[in-house]
Protein backbone atom coordinates (compact mmCIF):
# COMPACT_ATOMS: atom_id res chain seq x y z
CA UNK A 1 0.00 0.00 0.00
CA UNK A 2 1.24 3.02 -0.71
CA UNK A 3 0.91 6.60 1.55
CA UNK A 4 -2.25 7.39 0.11
CA UNK A 5 -3.86 4.13 1.02
CA UNK A 6 -2.42 4.59 4.47
CA UNK A 7 -4.09 7.69 5.26
CA UNK A 8 -7.09 6.76 3.67
CA UNK A 9 -7.62 3.85 6.18
CA UNK A 10 -6.57 6.41 9.07
CA UNK A 11 -9.20 8.86 8.20
CA UNK A 12 -12.00 5.97 7.83
CA UNK A 13 -14.81 6.75 10.06
CA UNK A 14 -16.35 4.75 12.24
CA UNK A 15 -19.13 5.83 15.19
CA UNK A 16 -18.07 9.65 14.46
CA UNK A 17 -14.17 8.10 15.21
CA UNK A 18 -11.57 8.09 12.85
CA UNK A 19 -9.41 4.92 12.90
CA UNK A 20 -6.44 7.10 13.60
CA UNK A 21 -8.41 8.08 16.80
CA UNK A 22 -9.16 4.52 17.72
CA UNK A 23 -5.59 3.23 17.70
CA UNK A 24 -4.80 6.19 19.27
CA UNK A 25 -7.19 5.45 22.47
CA UNK A 26 -6.12 1.95 22.47
CA UNK A 27 -2.14 2.94 22.75
CA UNK A 28 -2.75 5.43 24.92
CA UNK A 29 -4.13 2.36 27.47
CA UNK A 30 -1.33 -0.27 26.20
CA UNK A 31 0.71 2.46 27.18
CA UNK A 32 -0.33 3.54 30.57
CA UNK A 33 -1.22 -0.76 31.27
CA UNK A 34 2.77 -1.33 30.30
CA UNK A 35 4.63 1.68 31.91
CA UNK A 36 2.23 1.71 35.20
CA UNK A 37 4.64 0.09 37.29
CA UNK A 38 7.40 1.49 35.87
CA UNK A 39 5.78 5.02 36.60
CA UNK A 40 4.61 4.39 39.92
CA UNK A 41 7.84 3.69 41.02
CA UNK A 42 8.97 7.12 39.52
CA UNK A 43 6.09 9.18 41.56
CA UNK A 44 6.64 7.17 44.41
CA UNK A 45 10.27 8.04 44.61
CA UNK A 46 9.24 11.89 43.93
CA UNK A 47 6.60 11.36 46.97
CA UNK A 48 9.22 9.76 48.99
CA UNK A 49 11.48 12.79 48.57
CA UNK A 50 9.02 14.79 49.34
CA UNK A 51 8.16 13.33 52.58
CA UNK A 52 11.92 12.58 53.35
CA UNK A 53 11.92 16.26 54.89
CA UNK A 54 10.16 15.12 57.83
CA UNK A 55 12.27 12.34 58.80
CA UNK A 56 15.92 10.97 58.32
CA UNK A 57 15.04 7.33 58.17
CA UNK A 58 15.84 5.45 55.24
CA UNK A 59 12.41 3.82 54.34
CA UNK A 60 12.09 3.74 50.35
CA UNK A 61 11.71 0.33 49.81
CA UNK A 62 8.68 0.30 52.58
CA UNK A 63 7.18 3.27 50.96
CA UNK A 64 7.46 1.78 47.67
CA UNK A 65 5.61 -1.41 48.82
CA UNK A 66 2.97 0.50 50.16
CA UNK A 67 2.45 2.75 47.69
CA UNK A 68 3.12 0.83 44.44
CA UNK A 69 -0.34 -0.77 43.91
CA UNK A 70 -2.15 2.12 44.94
CA UNK A 71 -0.17 3.99 42.66
CA UNK A 72 -0.79 1.97 39.31
CA UNK A 73 -4.46 2.29 40.01
CA UNK A 74 -4.85 5.63 40.04
CA UNK A 75 -1.80 6.16 36.66
CA UNK A 76 -3.93 3.66 34.74
CA UNK A 77 -7.42 5.95 35.36
CA UNK A 78 -5.72 8.70 34.01
CA UNK A 79 -4.61 6.52 31.35
CA UNK A 80 -7.89 5.42 30.40
CA UNK A 81 -9.14 9.42 31.44
CA UNK A 82 -6.16 10.83 28.39
CA UNK A 83 -7.86 7.60 26.06
CA UNK A 84 -11.27 8.77 26.05
CA UNK A 85 -10.49 12.07 25.30
CA UNK A 86 -9.39 11.21 21.55
CA UNK A 87 -12.63 9.85 21.04
CA UNK A 88 -15.60 12.14 19.44
CA UNK A 89 -18.58 11.46 21.40
CA UNK A 90 -22.27 12.87 20.01
CA UNK A 91 -22.51 14.05 24.00
CA UNK A 92 -20.04 15.41 26.54
CA UNK A 93 -18.36 12.08 28.74
CA UNK A 94 -16.85 15.24 30.96
CA UNK A 95 -20.07 16.32 33.17
CA UNK A 96 -23.38 14.77 33.83
CA UNK A 97 -26.20 16.73 32.62
CA UNK A 98 -30.16 16.93 33.06
CA UNK A 99 -31.69 14.24 30.87
CA UNK A 100 -28.47 12.23 30.13
CA UNK A 101 -29.02 8.39 29.16
CA UNK A 102 -28.37 6.18 31.86
CA UNK A 103 -25.58 4.43 30.64
CA UNK A 104 -23.44 7.69 30.17
CA UNK A 105 -24.36 8.82 33.70
CA UNK A 106 -23.40 5.39 35.04
CA UNK A 107 -20.17 5.03 33.37
CA UNK A 108 -19.23 8.46 33.98
CA UNK A 109 -19.92 8.26 38.18
CA UNK A 110 -18.63 4.67 38.07
CA UNK A 111 -15.17 6.03 36.76
CA UNK A 112 -15.57 9.02 39.24
CA UNK A 113 -16.07 6.35 41.97
CA UNK A 114 -13.04 4.84 41.15
CA UNK A 115 -10.63 7.49 41.07
CA UNK A 116 -12.03 8.66 44.62
CA UNK A 117 -11.61 5.09 46.11
CA UNK A 118 -8.18 4.81 44.38
CA UNK A 119 -6.66 8.48 45.68
CA UNK A 120 -8.46 7.29 49.36
CA UNK A 121 -6.51 4.07 48.78
CA UNK A 122 -3.08 5.85 48.61
CA UNK A 123 -3.68 8.09 51.00
CA UNK A 124 -4.29 5.45 53.38
CA UNK A 125 -1.41 3.73 52.34
CA UNK A 126 0.30 6.84 53.18
CA UNK A 127 -0.87 7.21 57.18
CA UNK A 128 0.54 3.60 57.02
CA UNK A 129 4.09 4.58 56.03
CA UNK A 130 3.90 7.39 58.55
CA UNK A 131 2.63 4.59 61.14
CA UNK A 132 5.92 2.32 60.71
CA UNK A 133 7.98 6.03 60.95
CA UNK A 134 6.41 6.30 64.13
CA UNK A 135 6.70 2.58 65.31
CA UNK A 136 9.99 2.38 64.77
CA UNK A 137 10.57 6.16 66.76
CA UNK A 138 8.91 4.30 69.96
CA UNK A 139 10.57 1.62 69.73
CA UNK A 140 13.71 3.31 70.72
CA UNK A 141 11.99 5.02 73.68
CA UNK A 142 11.85 2.87 76.89
CA UNK A 143 8.15 4.12 77.37
CA UNK A 144 5.67 1.57 76.35
CA UNK A 145 3.05 4.23 76.19
CA UNK A 146 3.49 5.10 73.03
CA UNK A 147 3.66 1.98 71.43
CA UNK A 148 0.28 1.92 71.70
CA UNK A 149 -0.64 5.25 71.15
CA UNK A 150 0.29 4.83 67.71
CA UNK A 151 -1.61 1.89 66.32
CA UNK A 152 -4.42 3.90 67.98
CA UNK A 153 -3.99 7.05 66.21
CA UNK A 154 -3.12 5.41 63.32
CA UNK A 155 -6.67 3.15 62.79
CA UNK A 156 -8.30 6.17 64.06
CA UNK A 157 -6.69 8.33 60.92
CA UNK A 158 -8.43 5.42 58.61
CA UNK A 159 -11.58 5.65 59.70
CA UNK A 160 -11.21 9.70 59.59
CA UNK A 161 -10.30 9.16 55.96
CA UNK A 162 -12.39 7.14 54.86
CA UNK A 163 -15.23 9.22 56.55
CA UNK A 164 -14.36 12.16 54.39
CA UNK A 165 -13.54 10.04 51.66
CA UNK A 166 -17.64 9.04 51.65
CA UNK A 167 -18.82 12.74 52.09
CA UNK A 168 -16.50 13.67 49.11
CA UNK A 169 -18.06 10.78 47.12
CA UNK A 170 -21.79 11.19 48.27
CA UNK A 171 -20.96 14.97 47.05
CA UNK A 172 -18.93 14.85 44.36
CA UNK A 173 -20.63 11.79 42.59
CA UNK A 174 -24.35 11.67 43.41
CA UNK A 175 -25.24 15.44 44.25
CA UNK A 176 -25.94 14.70 47.54
CA UNK A 177 -26.02 18.12 49.89
CA UNK A 178 -23.57 16.82 52.40
CA UNK A 179 -23.57 19.68 55.13
CA UNK A 180 -27.42 19.07 54.96
CA UNK A 181 -27.10 15.24 55.62
CA UNK A 182 -24.39 16.44 58.17
CA UNK A 183 -27.53 18.87 60.08
CA UNK A 184 -29.87 16.23 59.58
CA UNK A 185 -27.52 13.72 61.51
CA UNK A 186 -28.74 15.64 64.48
CA UNK A 187 -32.70 14.52 63.81
CA UNK A 188 -31.51 10.63 63.81
CA UNK A 189 -28.81 11.35 65.86
CA UNK A 190 -30.91 9.35 68.61
CA UNK A 191 -31.27 6.47 66.25
CA UNK A 192 -28.01 6.22 65.60
CA UNK A 193 -26.77 6.16 69.14
CA UNK A 194 -28.66 3.10 69.81
CA UNK A 195 -28.02 1.22 66.30
CA UNK A 196 -23.87 2.02 67.61
CA UNK A 197 -24.05 2.07 71.00
CA UNK A 198 -21.88 -1.11 71.52
CA UNK A 199 -19.34 0.40 69.26
CA UNK A 200 -19.95 3.84 70.93
CA UNK A 201 -18.94 2.05 73.86
CA UNK A 202 -15.62 0.43 73.45
CA UNK A 203 -14.48 3.80 71.83
CA UNK A 204 -15.53 5.50 75.00
CA UNK A 205 -13.47 2.52 76.56
CA UNK A 206 -10.78 2.97 75.00
CA UNK A 207 -10.55 6.34 76.01
CA UNK A 208 -10.56 5.46 79.24
CA UNK A 209 -7.98 3.13 78.98
CA UNK A 210 -5.75 6.00 78.05
CA UNK A 211 -6.32 8.53 80.75
CA UNK A 212 -5.97 5.93 83.18
CA UNK A 213 -2.96 3.63 82.20
CA UNK A 214 -4.35 0.32 83.48
CA UNK A 215 -2.29 -1.52 81.30
CA UNK A 216 -0.47 -0.60 78.49
CA UNK A 217 1.36 -2.78 75.36
CA UNK A 218 3.78 -5.99 76.97
CA UNK A 219 1.40 -6.24 79.85
CA UNK A 220 0.40 -9.32 81.45
CA UNK A 221 -2.96 -8.94 82.35
CA UNK A 222 -5.55 -11.31 83.64
CA UNK A 223 -9.21 -10.19 82.70
CA UNK A 224 -12.12 -12.29 82.36
CA UNK A 225 -10.71 -15.64 82.64
CA UNK A 226 -7.78 -14.93 79.74
CA UNK A 227 -4.69 -14.57 80.49
CA UNK A 228 -2.03 -13.34 78.37
CA UNK A 229 -0.07 -10.82 76.96
CA UNK A 230 -1.47 -7.35 75.35
CA UNK A 231 0.03 -7.01 71.95
CA UNK A 232 -2.17 -4.15 70.48
CA UNK A 233 -4.64 -1.61 72.02
CA UNK A 234 -7.42 -0.50 69.40
CA UNK A 235 -10.59 2.03 69.33
CA UNK A 236 -12.66 -1.12 69.59
CA UNK A 237 -10.96 -3.65 70.74
CA UNK A 238 -7.84 -4.60 72.63
CA UNK A 239 -5.61 -8.22 71.53
CA UNK A 240 -4.26 -10.66 73.63
CA UNK A 241 -1.56 -13.53 72.90
CA UNK A 242 -2.63 -16.00 75.79
CA UNK A 243 -0.15 -18.34 77.48
CA UNK A 244 -1.16 -21.39 75.35
CA UNK A 245 -0.09 -18.23 72.39
CA UNK A 246 -3.52 -18.05 71.08
CA UNK A 247 -4.74 -14.90 69.95
CA UNK A 248 -7.64 -13.25 71.35
CA UNK A 249 -9.74 -10.03 70.88
CA UNK A 250 -11.69 -8.40 73.89
CA UNK A 251 -14.04 -5.60 73.22
CA UNK A 252 -12.35 -2.79 75.47
CA UNK A 253 -15.68 -2.03 77.33
CA UNK A 254 -15.17 -5.95 78.80
CA UNK A 255 -11.47 -4.46 79.40
CA UNK A 256 -12.66 -2.02 81.84
CA UNK A 257 -15.68 -3.35 83.53
CA UNK A 258 -14.25 -6.88 84.49
CA UNK A 259 -11.63 -6.79 87.58
CA UNK A 260 -8.76 -7.07 85.32
CA UNK A 261 -5.17 -8.49 87.42
CA UNK A 262 -2.51 -6.53 85.81
CA UNK A 263 0.54 -9.39 86.67
CA UNK A 264 2.89 -7.36 85.61
CA UNK A 265 2.97 -4.55 87.92
CA UNK A 266 3.22 -6.84 90.60
CA UNK A 267 6.51 -6.11 92.84
CA UNK A 268 7.39 -9.98 93.57
CA UNK A 269 6.51 -12.92 92.31
CA UNK A 270 5.04 -14.95 95.33
CA UNK A 271 6.48 -18.90 95.80
CA UNK A 272 4.78 -21.32 98.28
CA UNK A 273 5.79 -25.50 98.81
CA UNK A 274 5.98 -27.79 101.16
CA UNK A 275 8.74 -30.67 102.25
CA UNK A 276 7.00 -34.22 103.42
CA UNK A 277 9.57 -36.14 105.20
CA UNK A 278 9.18 -39.43 106.71
CA UNK A 279 7.95 -39.94 110.66
CA UNK A 280 11.48 -41.08 111.44
CA UNK A 281 13.01 -37.68 110.51
CA UNK A 282 14.35 -36.56 113.65
CA UNK A 283 13.27 -32.74 115.23
CA UNK A 284 17.88 -32.19 115.07
CA UNK A 285 17.27 -33.06 111.43
CA UNK A 286 14.25 -31.04 110.58
CA UNK A 287 15.65 -28.00 112.77
CA UNK A 288 19.28 -28.17 110.76
CA UNK A 289 17.39 -28.44 106.97
CA UNK A 290 14.87 -25.25 108.02
CA UNK A 291 17.20 -23.19 110.04
CA UNK A 292 19.79 -23.96 107.12
CA UNK A 293 16.87 -23.58 104.39
CA UNK A 294 15.94 -19.79 106.14
CA UNK A 295 19.58 -18.95 105.86
CA UNK A 296 20.11 -19.16 102.16
CA UNK A 297 16.73 -17.46 101.39
CA UNK A 298 17.85 -14.68 103.58
CA UNK A 299 20.79 -14.20 101.24
CA UNK A 300 19.50 -15.43 98.32
CA UNK A 301 19.89 -11.94 96.42
CA UNK A 302 16.43 -12.03 94.39
CA UNK A 303 14.39 -13.32 97.31
CA UNK A 304 12.46 -10.99 99.46
CA UNK A 305 13.42 -10.92 102.97
CA UNK A 306 9.65 -11.46 104.00
CA UNK A 307 10.72 -15.53 102.83
CA UNK A 308 10.07 -17.77 106.13
CA UNK A 309 10.95 -21.51 106.56
CA UNK A 310 9.15 -23.57 109.36
CA UNK A 311 7.82 -26.75 110.47
CA UNK A 312 4.72 -26.53 109.73
CA UNK A 313 2.49 -29.72 110.47
CA UNK A 314 2.96 -33.27 111.42
CA UNK A 315 0.35 -34.72 108.76
CA UNK A 316 -0.85 -38.56 108.64
CA UNK A 317 1.70 -39.45 106.37
CA UNK A 318 4.86 -36.96 106.70
CA UNK A 319 6.31 -34.25 108.87
CA UNK A 320 5.69 -30.92 107.00
CA UNK A 321 8.10 -28.28 106.52
CA UNK A 322 6.21 -25.07 104.47
CA UNK A 323 8.51 -22.90 102.40
CA UNK A 324 7.65 -19.35 101.47
CA UNK A 325 9.58 -16.44 99.71
CA UNK A 326 9.01 -14.31 96.71
CA UNK A 327 10.90 -13.86 93.84
CA UNK A 328 12.05 -9.66 93.14
CA UNK A 329 11.69 -10.38 89.07
CA UNK A 330 9.19 -10.09 86.78
CA UNK A 331 10.89 -11.52 84.19
CA UNK A 332 9.13 -15.47 83.67
CA UNK A 333 12.37 -17.04 82.80
CA UNK A 334 14.33 -15.64 85.38
CA UNK A 335 11.59 -16.46 88.00
CA UNK A 336 11.65 -20.19 86.78
CA UNK A 337 15.12 -20.50 87.08
CA UNK A 338 15.49 -18.92 90.67
CA UNK A 339 12.69 -21.84 91.66
CA UNK A 340 14.72 -24.76 89.81
CA UNK A 341 17.86 -23.30 91.71
CA UNK A 342 15.57 -23.13 95.20
CA UNK A 343 14.40 -27.00 94.24
CA UNK A 344 17.92 -27.86 93.76
CA UNK A 345 18.98 -26.23 96.99
CA UNK A 346 16.05 -28.16 99.02
CA UNK A 347 16.94 -31.24 97.65
CA UNK A 348 20.64 -30.61 98.48
CA UNK A 349 20.18 -29.90 101.94
CA UNK A 350 17.36 -32.62 102.85
CA UNK A 351 20.24 -35.25 101.29
CA UNK A 352 22.81 -33.68 103.21
CA UNK A 353 21.14 -34.04 106.76
CA UNK A 354 20.05 -37.56 105.98
CA UNK A 355 16.34 -37.09 105.82
CA UNK A 356 13.99 -38.78 103.02
CA UNK A 357 10.92 -37.59 101.73
CA UNK A 358 7.57 -38.93 102.59
CA UNK A 359 5.08 -40.49 100.47
CA UNK A 360 2.14 -38.22 99.44
CA UNK A 361 -0.71 -38.92 101.48
CA UNK A 362 -3.12 -40.67 99.01
CA UNK A 363 -0.46 -43.06 98.78
CA UNK A 364 -0.66 -43.82 102.30
CA UNK A 365 -4.02 -44.34 102.32
CA UNK A 366 -3.73 -46.60 99.55
CA UNK A 367 -1.18 -48.86 101.87
CA UNK A 368 -3.19 -48.65 105.00
CA UNK A 369 -6.79 -50.10 103.27
CA UNK A 370 -8.26 -46.40 103.69
CA UNK A 371 -8.37 -47.02 99.56
CA UNK A 372 -8.88 -50.29 99.10
CA UNK A 373 -6.44 -52.29 100.44
CA UNK A 374 -6.87 -55.66 99.98
CA UNK A 375 -4.73 -56.81 103.21
CA UNK A 376 -6.75 -54.54 106.22
CA UNK A 377 -3.38 -54.26 107.82
CA UNK A 378 -2.01 -51.01 109.08
CA UNK A 379 0.97 -49.60 107.01
CA UNK A 380 4.48 -48.28 108.93
CA UNK A 381 6.67 -45.99 106.76
CA UNK A 382 10.38 -47.12 107.55
CA UNK A 383 13.09 -45.64 105.25
CA UNK A 384 11.06 -44.56 102.65
CA UNK A 385 9.06 -48.23 102.58
CA UNK A 386 5.92 -49.14 103.60
CA UNK A 387 5.64 -52.40 105.40
CA UNK A 388 2.31 -53.66 107.10
CA UNK A 389 1.82 -55.00 110.32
Amino acid sequence: MDLTSWREILNYEFLGNTVSNYLWFVGILLFGFIFKTMLSKLVSTVLYKLVKRFWHEDNLPAFRRLLIQPLEVVLFLVFLYFAFQVLDYPMDPSEIRKGDPFLKTFFFRTYQVFVIVALTWVVLRLVDFTGLIFQHRTARTASKMDDQLVPFFKDFSKVMVVIFSIMVMLGAVFGVNVAGLVAGLGVGGLAIAFAAKESLENLLASFTIFLDHPFVVGDLVEVGGITGTIEKIGFRSTRIRTLEKSFVTVPNKSMIDKPLNNLTLRTFRRVQFEIPLTFDTTAAQIRAIVTELQQYINNHPQASQDGIVRFQTIGPASKNIMVLYFVESMDWTEYVDIKEEMIYKVTEVVERHGAQYAPTQSVFMQATGQLGNPTGKAAVVRNGTTDFE
